[in-house]
């Protein structure tokens, strides 16, 4: 492939050139879905079977597009695969398609590959279009800023404890699960392992994880999360669940609330957290208690099985 008659070539990426693409991952994180390219992300990045990994390279060995896909086992489990990054400076569907190619050969099991991709990316935009990406589901992001938090009361009986590592995590998987169960992009169950994962994980905030009791049965959990946006620190909220029997009760206010006053106890400034445009009941909530909606991005998949 030629680029204003510079030879171009993809090629799988070998340990020797990790460095070079993390710095092209940063170079354009902010023009794609960041979920998976922030430092602590990439700092650990390994290209392996769970981290398949091309690059478009010059003839001086420049790096000008890279893809990558995360095949973890939660991935297959729920038989479909996330893009880290699908990204080229060569505005060409030759390119695109050629990392597709490349990419594609990992895929083995799966049903399909996705990605999120921003409204204002409407370059990336037309060229999945053209191979044959459809949408699956509109995805919002919401931040709220330092505002008052309402004040909230527990009905008689219901109580909000700490999660509890070592303790809690079969309890977590059993309230996310059943929470998720028809939440589209969430419907694969999470295990132990990975709830212990995350917990231990750099941007876990102690504290953070709360569980909501109603008598000794655990009925829902909510999140928070130290993160980034737009270069200042934040705190994400997220999983927000509460289990089917339980919900229309207000409960996920209460738990919003807590996470929120938590949030406020420990100096951030702003929250954020991001909800799916089906959901619409979850939606009017978060702007209920002072969200705005700051980003819309399109989840687009491949459908591997046509």
């Amino acid at each position: 492939m030629r680029k204003r008659g510079v030879q171009m070539r993809v090629e799988n990426l070998l340990q020797n050139r990790v460095a070079d693409f993390i710095t092209y991952c940063k170079k354009h994180k902010m023009e794609l879905d960041d979920s998976f390219l922030y430092d602590e992300d990439l700092q650990e990045f390994e290209p392996n079977e769970e981290n398949p990994t091309y690059i478009v390279t010059t003839q001086q060995g420049d790096i000008v597009g890279a893809v990558s896909l995360m095949i973890d086992d939660y991935s297959k489990r729920g038989r479909k695969a996330r893009f880290r990054i699908f990204h080229s400076e060569v505005e060409s569907l030759e390119c695109y398609s050629m990392l597709m190619e490349a990419i594609l050969k990992h895929t083995d099991g799966l049903d399909k590959v996705f990605l999120f991709v921003p409204f204002t990316n409407k370059k990336l935009e037309e060229f999945i279009n053209q191979l044959k990406f459809n949408v699956e589901r509109y995805s919002f992001v919401l931040v709220r800023e330092d505002l008052d938090v309402p004040e909230f009361s527990l009905p008689n009986d219901y109580v909000i404890q700490p999660f509890q590592s070592g303790r809690d995590e079969e309890i977590w998987c059993e309230v996310r699960n059943a929470g998720f169960a028809k939440l589209q992009g969430s419907e694969t169950p999470i295990t132990p392992e990975m709830v212990q994962k995350m917990m231990t994980a750099e941007e876990n905030i102690e504290g953070g994880s709360m569980i909501l009791y109603h008598k000794s049965e655990p009925v829902g959990v909510i999140r928070g999360a130290d993160d980034e946006y737009e270069n200042s620190r934040i705190m994400e909220i997220g999983p927000i669940a509460i289990i089917p029997a339980y919900q229309g009760k207000g409960l996920g206010r209460i738990l919003l609330r807590a996470a929120l006053r938590f949030a406020k106890e420990k100096s951030y400034k702003r929250t954020i957290l991001c909800v799916n445009a089906d959901n619409e009941r979850a939606k009017a909530l978060y702007i209920q208690e002072g969200f705005k909606q700051v980003e819309a991005v399109a989840c687009y998949k491949y459908d591997l099985r046509k």
